[in-house]
């Protein structure tokens, strides 16, 4: 079952759109449906829509307000959470890298230049064993130089030998020898280093000093170089690294505080309360809203309890009931409510079903009355809905009773000659089978009094039983529901006697609608 629905959505007082909306919307919920058929079709049922709708779209949008401010709030905690422990880390890290990294090269201990240059200035270091080898003993190169120059073997010896030439040779090598020999003591003696005033003597005292001055230069230099990666000193490199870098950790733990007014979390938390306080807003006008809208909708439920439209609403709720039940059963329901029929300037009867073409009493008419009116009575019921049946020219009728206005003790389901007496609450579902075992009802008792034709096999009595089992059925429904409004006690037992003559109630009617429907098979195989 479903219904479709047009709805126009109009400008208002607190709108500040400039055009409509047009809707077409199929509803299928039952819940839905339900509520809406509680107003008339037309105005009415699609301002009670269109309320809805606003009232479901504001309560949409503060719903997902409120969850993008939690999601920001929360995404914005864990960001600084992480930001703060990265930077913590890469501060130590950095700290420990420096201070290993100069400790390796520059420690007076173990630190490779200190090593390198130990190794470079000892007495048995690289630079002094490059000394003997070039000036000390007979196998040094200045020896070697000496001795290839004027040896017993040299040219220079070669020539001079007394082998070579007499008299005037060996005299002057004599003298040569003399001189050499002189020559050789004082050439050794620069070279001795036992010779404090010698060549050799000064050189290396020269280099000792110097070795003295260039180790004291670059201890003073390496100092210099510790005292700069030294956090001890407030002017070296490395305090003022350290300052630069605690600068900028307290620069940015500043930009991350709330209690700075000029940081940017502080910003950041003033555009979040600004968001909240505009969401806070929103919310308090939606709350408003809907109880304005509640309030128009309670307003007109009491003026319409009050004046004669609440009378109109439920004729205009009888007659949709019957319109959905005859199109199921293939039927035509009219509403003729406001409408003359037979009897000249007569309106009675609001709707008359008249039965399809495929029935077993086409044709036949079935006049309906529906008051919501707490001065009829019984009496008065039955007068009216005998007009109805003459001023619609009907076989048979059906006057519903509100359950709200119906007389005191009245019973659910009566039948009186031609007309069937019910009482339906058109807010409660559980009374719509009192309704519809009163509209079967009236269409079997058309195909009997349709169809008296003495070859008919169809099965009258069985629905004569069905009907009287109804009535029978219904009697006992009204008499157990007075016993539940005065006997708490027993309401167990009630309940249950109710569920059963409910479940008889049904099973009676569907009995009745299974040998309506034989009786239209056969009736039909006859044509």
């Amino acid at each position: 079952m479903s219904h479709t629905l047009h709805s126009t959505a109009a400008q208002s007082a607190n709108d500040q759109l400039s055009y409509a909306i047009y809707l077409e919307l199929k509803v299928t919920d039952g819940d839905t449906i339900g509520a809406l058929e509680r107003y008339p079709e037309g105005s009415p049922r699609e301002q009670f829509a269109l309320e809805a709708i606003k009232i479901g779209v504001l309560a949409l949008r503060h719903a997902v307000g409120a969850l993008d401010a939690d999601f920001i709030q929360r995404e914005t905690n864990r960001l600084l959470e992480t930001l703060r422990g990265q930077l913590d880390e890469h501060a130590r890290l950095a700290q420990t890298r420096l201070v290993g990294s100069l400790k390796e090269y520059f420690d007076p201990e173990s630190g490779r230049f200190s090593q390198r240059v130990k190794r470079l200035t000892a007495d048995d270091g690289e630079l002094s064993q490059l000394l003997r080898g070039l000036l000390d003993g007979d196998d040094s190169r200045l020896a070697k130089t000496l001795l290839s120059h004027v040896g017993e073997s040299s040219p220079l010896m070669k020539l001079l030998s007394p082998d070579q030439s007499q008299g005037l040779l060996a005299t002057l090598r004599g003298n040569v020898e003399g001189q050499l020999s002189q020559h050789r003591e004082k050439i050794l003696s620069e070279f001795s280093l036992n010779n404090h005033k010698g060549a050799l003597f000064q050189l290396v005292r020269e280099l000792k000093t110097n070795h003295g001055d260039l180790s004291r230069d670059l201890q003073t230099k390496i100092n210099e170089v510790v005292k700069e990666f030294s956090l001890d000193e407030e002017n070296s490199a490395l305090s003022r690294l350290v300052n630069k870098v605690d600068g900028a950790q307290k620069k940015i733990t500043e930009e991350f505080s709330l209690d700075n007014k000029q940081s940017a979390l502080h910003h950041l938390k003033e555009e979040l309360t600004t968001i909240l306080a505009a969401h806070v807003k929103a919310n308090a006008e939606f709350q408003e809203e809907v109880k304005v809208a509640l309030g128009k909708l309670t307003a007109k439920r009491e003026t319409e309890a009050r004046g004669t439209q609440h009378g109109l609403a439920f004729e205009d709720a009888v007659c949709e009931f019957l319109m959905r039940e005859a199109q199921a059963a293939g039927d035509i329901a009219t509403s003729t409510g406001h409408t003359t029929g037979l009897i000249k300037n007569c309106k009675v009867g609001d709707c008359v079903v008249e039965l399809g073409p495929d029935s077993a009493a086409p044709g036949a008419k079935i006049a309906v009355e529906a008051k919501e009116d707490a001065s009829y009575t019984l009496a008065r019921a039955r007068e009216e809905i005998e007009t109805a049946r003459k001023n619609r020219g009907a076989d048979w009728g059906l006057f519903v009773f509100s359950k709200a206005t119906a007389p005191a003790g009245l019973e659910s389901f009566q039948r009186y000659g031609h007309d069937l007496v019910v009482v339906w609450d058109a807010e409660d579902c559980g009374s719509d089978v009192f309704f519809k075992a009163g509209i079967v009802t009236a269409r079997a008792l058309c195909f009997r009094a349709g169809r008296q034709v003495e070859t008919q096999s169809a099965d009258f009595e069985a629905i004569d039983r069905a009907i009287l089992e109804i009535e029978k059925r219904a009697g006992n429904l009204d008499a157990i529901r007075k016993h539940v409004e005065t006997i708490q006690s027993s309401s167990e037992k009630i309940l249950d006697r109710v569920r059963k003559d409910r479940k008889s109630l049904e099973q009676q009617v569907n009995t009745l609608r299974d040998k309506v429907g034989e009786l239209k098979s056969l009736l039909g195989s006859e044509v």
